[in-house]
């Protein structure tokens, strides 16, 4: 285990701020976010064609995922505030752990069921508590990560910063859905992603416990108790008053709808409600316009070449637009669910592999704005001291969209493919409206506090 970093403990928080983060730590984040992106977008990908082969109802695959993000929910605040007092690392190697034993469980609970030993129901409903222990326990690492990034970042780059950490999580959806057909192994069918992703991760976790330096708190709970450095600070006066002054509030426990988070809290969980409908829709989608319900195995491809398209225009966003515009919270926010809407509407009515993966592509580039836009506007809308809570608040809102939003797609796209997207497209438009009027402006938002 790597020891602790003494200019961690002794710095002060402004100059802290202004130290440049290493390569090795920032490539150490990003593999955290990248494993677990890749091993659930994976798990996505081969999903519908499980379902499929155990005879279980579309709607209740979606089902199968609702206890793991209600669990998120709740869990992501309870350590994001243990992060602040033991620690981002600690946080982070639990969040692992979590990945690692959940996926490993959900594998071998789906391939019981694909041999024969468990009926579809038993192995879905073992499949369903196995990926419970991604919720509880998986949530920890996304907002230890978040708040180690956003703590240490001035206020007009933390969209861009954010948007690097999020990009992350973006090339990880590129990756699982590639090769997710390339683990479908003749032992293990298509359970392969599964066994293989937990094999990865348990790599990282130990890259992660050996080189990232341990950050346990040495002075009582305040914004210094979880910072460390990170490249980007050029205006150190700025920064040194930007510290001064937020650490002069006394953090309190934040809530989702007090009015600093009201405005961004409610714009990401009726748009993050719209892109989890959109995913749930996705692979069964693919396999019903492309006749592929009889031979689900085959399915596979088409599923993950739709969705690493997706992921792709994703990371187009997060690396490329954001940060050539030069995007805002709100710029990033507004423009990306209006870009999304408009792909969802031509989503729902592509009937070909290409027009649907070009119409899922530009759905995902706008919800690839759209994310990291109301993140930073989440984390700007506090002080530096309230990173870590803040973070924890961005990751409920996020799982909250996976309790019954994808079920809910499914269900209605079932009956008819207009309900499923036509409540996806109200939800964007609704977005937008209220966004236009509530979320502050950006030259405003992320003014330096002198």
């Amino acid at each position: 285990m790597a020891d602790a970093d003494p200019s961690d403990a002794v710095t002060s928080p402004a100059a802290k701020a202004r130290k440049p983060i290493s390569r090795e730590r920032m490539a150490l984040l990003f593999a955290v976010m990248l494993t677990t992106a890749a091993g659930n977008t994976a798990m996505q990908s081969v999903m519908p064609s499980i379902g499929t082969a155990l005879e279980i109802d579309d709607v209740w695959i979606s089902l199968a995922y609702s206890w793991s993000a209600l669990l998120w929910v709740v869990c992501a605040p309870f350590w994001a505030d243990r992060s602040d007092r033991r620690g981002r690392k600690a946080m982070m190697a639990l969040g692992m752990i979590g990945f690692i034993v959940s996926m490993a469980l959900c594998g071998l609970a789906l391939w019981f069921g694909l041999i024969g030993l468990l009926s579809g129901t038993a192995a879905l409903m073992a499949f369903a508590a196995a990926r419970s222990l991604y919720g509880g326990f998986g949530s920890a690492a996304p907002p230890a990560v978040q708040a180690y990034v956003a703590s240490r970042t001035p206020r007009a780059q933390r969209t861009q910063a954010l948007s690097l950490i999020a990009s992350s999580f973006g090339l990880g959806t590129v990756i699982g859905p590639a090769l997710a057909p390339l683990m479908v192994l003749p032992f293990v069918g298509l359970t392969g992603p599964f066994i293989i992703f937990a094999l990865i991760g348990i790599i990282t976790l130990m890259a992660l416990r050996l080189r990232l330096p341990n950050d346990e708190p040495q002075f009582p709970a305040r914004g210094s108790a979880y910072d460390a450095p990170y490249a980007g600070a050029s205006h150190s006066a700025d920064l040194d008053d930007e510290d001064e002054d937020e650490e002069e509030v006394e953090p309190h426990k934040l809530r989702w709808f007090e009015p600093r988070l009201r405005p961004w809290v409610t714009v990401g969980l009726l748009g993050g409600h719209a892109q989890a409908m959109v995913l749930g829709i996705a692979g069964f989608l693919v396999l019903d316009r492309l006749g592929l319900r009889d031979t689900p195995a085959e399915g596979t491809g088409p599923v993950g070449l739709v969705l690493m398209a997706g992921a792709i225009a994703t990371l187009l966003a997060q690396w490329g637009l954001i940060p050539r515009l030069n995007l805002g919270p709100r710029g990033a926010t507004l423009s990306g669910i209006a870009v999304a809407g408009f792909g969802v509407a031509m989503l729902g009515v592509a009937d070909d592999i290409h027009s649907i993966a070009l119409s899922f592509a530009i759905a995902s580039l706008g919800f690839g704005l759209f994310r990291p836009g109301s993140t930073s506007g989440t984390s700007l809308a506090v002080t530096r001291a309230e990173q870590g809570q803040a973070g924890g608040v961005t990751a409920s809102v996020a799982g909250a969209s996976y309790i019954y939003a994808p079920a809910l797609g499914v269900w209605l796209y079932g009956h008819s493919d207009w309900l499923g997207f036509g409540l996806i497209v109200a939800l964007c438009a609704i977005v937008f409206v209220y966004g236009w009027f509530s979320l502050q402006r950006d030259s405003k938002l992320t003014r330096e506090r002198a």
